[in-house]
């Protein structure tokens, strides 16, 4: 019996600690971020500033600042730490540069379910590095959370996450009306796109 197939039997992973080995594949290495590095919390402030970012994510907490960028890193830690979040940071494997970001939230151990997330920094884009960092996030997920369930989610509109979903094999499952916040408010909303991946379902082909 292979890794996977332990791991696909267990009915209790444990994801509550981050990757003792980094991701890696596809041209990329999936790292942690490092809260007391000031190069990594710059690339978080302007991954998280970005308009392009803040058309399509309202989160429910504003990094306006370095310093509130540092102490958002290390709030995420510790939900890392704590097995309900990972986080990565997307970097070239070769040159090491800090190319985005991709993760998991919501980690169900029980149901073996998690909700993954991406984004990519300006000079990154056109590069196809969040469909690669997509695909090389949801193997691991399978592979080393023994997650069954992988959902994506994305604000009706933005075709970009669409499209990306759909290559790195995620099914369109339909319309979640009022799921996400609108752009730059938490008191109105708008409908979303929900896909998912499951560990069951073949590995798409041709992500380089």
């Amino acid at each position: 019996m292979s890794r996977t197939d332990e791991r696909a039997s267990d009915p209790s992973p444990d994801p509550a600690c981050p990757p003792s080995v980094e991701p890696h594949g596809h041209g990329l290495r999936l790292c942690a971020w490092d809260a007391e590095s000031d190069a990594d919390v710059e690339a978080w402030l302007r991954g998280r500033t970005d308009p392009d970012f803040q058309r399509w994510n309202t989160p429910l907490v504003w990094d306006a600042s370095f310093e509130g960028a540092r102490e958002s890193l290390r709030r995420r830690a510790e939900s890392d730490a704590e097995g309900t979040t990972v986080a990565f940071r997307i970097t070239d494997a070769e040159s090491g540069a800090t190319l985005g970001q991709v993760g998991l939230s919501g980690i169900d151990a029980h149901m073996r379910r998690a909700v993954v997330g991406y984004w990519v920094l300006p000079e990154a884009r056109g590069r196809r590095v969040a469909t690669r960092a997509l695909d090389l996030a949801a193997r691991w997920t399978f592979t080393e959370l023994g997650i069954h369930r992988l959902e994506l989610d994305h604000a009706v509109g933005h075709g970009a996450s669409c499209r990306i979903a759909e290559l790195c094999g995620f099914a369109f499952e339909g319309l979640m009306r009022g799921a996400a916040f609108e752009e730059g408010r938490q008191d109105a909303f708008r409908d979303a796109h929900l896909h998912a991946r499951l560990a069951t379902d073949p590995a798409p082909e041709g992500i380089r």
